[in-house]
């Protein structure tokens, strides 16, 4: 599978070695290791990931599924995304590895791919753990689970938790709806050294992506959007002393928000004095999904105008070689 398949945010496949009954795939080296190694039992002298880095994971690793679901003919449905699977290059570029479990999706009017139930215990979606019927939003589910690994610093499944809290998914849902609690689920590791703004937004794109109902659940190409959008706010941890203007200008966390959190890639500015409403989750994806939707509409417009250049362009030429 992996031979037939190259992108950026893939391993590359070098080989494989076999020696009597060994059988070793070999691939490039990941010189990082893997995310769940820089998120989960730090040895205390190692450094916690920062926010920047985080959101760059979470969107490199999404691109990787995007391409599998998207790009890839006929698509592949990863049925194994999960933090140990995602390596880490220089610069904490992420690469998808392990491609195991991964099974051809459907094609022509099929909507699943009926499977053994196989993967891991935590990120396995409910409809597909229940039924074995797989979808790419199957890997959309999983990857809401370690999106939320990356925003909150805990495991998808952690026995050493108190009862009730050992369920990533289960413990944080009930969260999304009070904006008091948003701050408790970001990890404590990272001291404060966050955007607020961009935490509410990182919030909104995990709760869409584990919906309960797979229909709900966006497609993996509209959390690339998204991710993207989230990942350019750069954050600058230290922030500055300035005047009570700037002041209005940083989060509750003491951080400020920069010009670019300030407004979202459509050019609309994100109100900082928002209602209670306007800053939940539910309501930041609508946001979220109006403003992909506009950038889409944007990109169509494009590739409209370019095509219709081309024809022009091709007609012209058709002309001149009649003459």
């Amino acid at each position: 599978m992996l031979s037939l398949l190259h992108h950026p945010n893939l391993v590359n496949l070098i080989g494989y070695c076999a020696d009597g009954d060994q059988r070793l795939l070999v691939y490039e080296f990941m010189p990082l290791g893997s995310l769940e190694d820089h998120l989960h039992d730090l040895p205390p002298d190692k450094e916690p990931l920062d926010w920047n880095t985080r959101m760059k994971i979470a969107v490199g690793a999404a691109k990787g599924l995007e391409y599998l679901h998207d790009k890839a003919n006929p698509p592949v449905i990863y049925r194994d995304f999960k933090s140990s699977n995602i390596l880490l290059d220089e610069g904490y570029h992420p690469k998808l590895s392990d491609f195991g479990l991964a099974k051809l999706g459907p094609v022509g009017d099929k909507s699943h791919v009926s499977t053994r139930v196989m993967g891991t215990y935590g990120y396995c979606a409910p409809e597909y753990a229940m039924t074995g019927q797989l979808t790419v939003k199957s890997d959309v589910y999983s990857f809401g689970v370690v999106f939320l690994e990356l925003i909150t610093g805990r495991k998808a499944i952690d026995s050493t938790q108190p009862q009730g809290e050992q369920n990533l998914v289960t413990w944080a849902r009930p969260l999304f709806n009070d904006r008091r609690k948003f701050s408790k689920l970001a990890d404590p590791r990272l001291q404060g050294r966050f955007p607020m703004r961009g935490l509410y937004q990182a919030l909104a794109v995990a709760s869409m992506c584990i919906q309960e109902s797979a229909a709900t659940r966006p497609l993996i190409g509209d959390v690339v959007t998204a991710l993207s959008y989230l990942a350019n706010q750069a954050y600058d941890p230290n922030g500055y002393r300035g005047s009570s203007d700037d002041k209005r200008n940083r989060d509750d966390k003491g951080g400020r928000i920069s010009k670019n959190d300030e407004a979202g890639g459509s050019g609309r500015r994100w109100d900082l004095e928002g209602s209670e409403k306007d800053d939940s989750p539910r309501e930041t994806a609508r946001i979220l999904n109006r403003d992909l939707d506009r950038e889409r509409a944007v990109a169509e417009a494009k590739m409209w105008g370019e095509n219709l250049r081309q024809k022009r362009k091709q007609s012209l030429q058709q002309g001149s070689l009649d003459a």
